[in-house]
């Protein structure tokens, strides 16, 4: 990783901090005596995850899922998981955990096929959102940050599977 591929500093650690920490009491407040499923998507939004979890003082259950596209010749294809949840979620509170909602077509895949298993409701909390790039409409219940059309880095974020590690979010040339 080199710093200079950084062109620029969108949101500091402490900015990234002071709003997840503003979104987990909105999250607790929400889902207090509900006992939600939160399901982060994988590899990207662990990070995330993992700082909701310091700041939301409920009961609640933690699942992984992660998406890919199998297609010829590196020509993205219909997406299949990689990785399922292992939990049952019919019934309950489902909180899907994403870094960052660029095309929608993952999280659309996701949603709909999580629905087919009869929970009692689905959510979106999203990091990061990046409208300007968006190809199919996905609901979007919490959000961290808007971001323009630029390539993000870090905080769980890569590039090629480089500048996950950064404590804040960037772009990259």
């Amino acid at each position: 990783m080199a710093k200079s591929d950084i062109k620029q500093i969108l949101f500091s650690r402490k900015t990234i901090e002071n709003r997840i920490k503003w979104l987990a009491r909105k999250l607790t407040k929400d889902y207090k005596g509900k006992n939600p499923i939160l399901i982060c998507i994988l590899k990207g939004s662990f990070v995330f995850l993992s700082e909701l979890l310091k700041n939301m003082p409920i009961p609640l259950t933690i699942d992984f899922v992660q998406v890919g596209s199998y297609g010829k010749r590196k020509i993205p294809g219909k997406l299949k998981f990689k990785k399922d949840i292992d939990c049952k979620i019919s019934g309950r509170h489902v909180l899907i955990i994403e870094d960052i909602i660029d095309t929608g077509k993952t999280l659309k895949f996701i949603i709909k096929t999580l629905k087919k298993r009869g929970p009692k409701s689905v959510k979106i909390c999203s990091l990061l959102d990046k409208p300007s790039r968006r190809k199919v409409k996905v609901p979007l219940d919490y959000l961290g940050f808007t971001v323009p059309n630029k390539f993000i880095v870090g905080y769980g974020i890569d590039y090629n599977e480089k500048y996950r590690n950064l404590p804040y979010i960037a772009t990259v040339d």
